[in-house]
């Protein structure tokens, strides 16, 4: 039998021992143990069939150079702040139509909304969207795309 001495360094390793460590080496083990029970051979399948999916669907997005293009589009400073007043106007809208009383319906009341400034503003943005985008599709078409 040896009666070596134990040397410097594993003494100073037994005296920084402090019991926490072997609690949380415990408390690890216990959740590695969960997550195995857990992973059950159904589980693995459907996550696997979620990555798969997940990778076609990116595969797809990338190829589709109108989504890439709408992308960098709204990249731009100035589109995000689209973006940003048309989520903050469809909120103001959507508390401002449950509080309303009903439309009383008739040419009245449509002559109404229409000589509201705010309506005629809608109406504007709608007709310069619209007048972009038809230019853009014609052009698109000319050029046989």
């Amino acid at each position: 039998m040896s009666t070596e001495t134990p040397s410097a360094a594993a003494l100073d390793a037994v005296a920084a021992f402090n019991p926490d460590d072997l609690h949380q080496l415990a408390e690890l083990g216990t959740v590695v143990a969960a997550a195995r029970d857990a992973l059950s051979d159904d589980i693995i399948a459907r996550a696997a069939g979620a990555f798969s999916e997940g990778i076609t669907l990116l595969d797809r997005l990338t190829r589709n150079e109108g989504l890439v293009h709408l992308l960098q589009e709204m990249d731009r400073e100035e589109n995000q702040q689209f973006l940003i007043s048309m989520s903050n106007a469809f909120t103001a809208a959507s508390r401002d139509l449950a509080t309303a009383p009903p439309a009383s319906g008739g040419i009245g009341g449509l002559l109404r909304l229409l000589s509201d400034p705010g309506t005629q503003e809608g109406l504007r943005l709608m007709a310069l969207i619209g007048a972009r985008l038809s230019d853009s599709m014609r052009d698109i078409h000319r050029r046989g795309g």
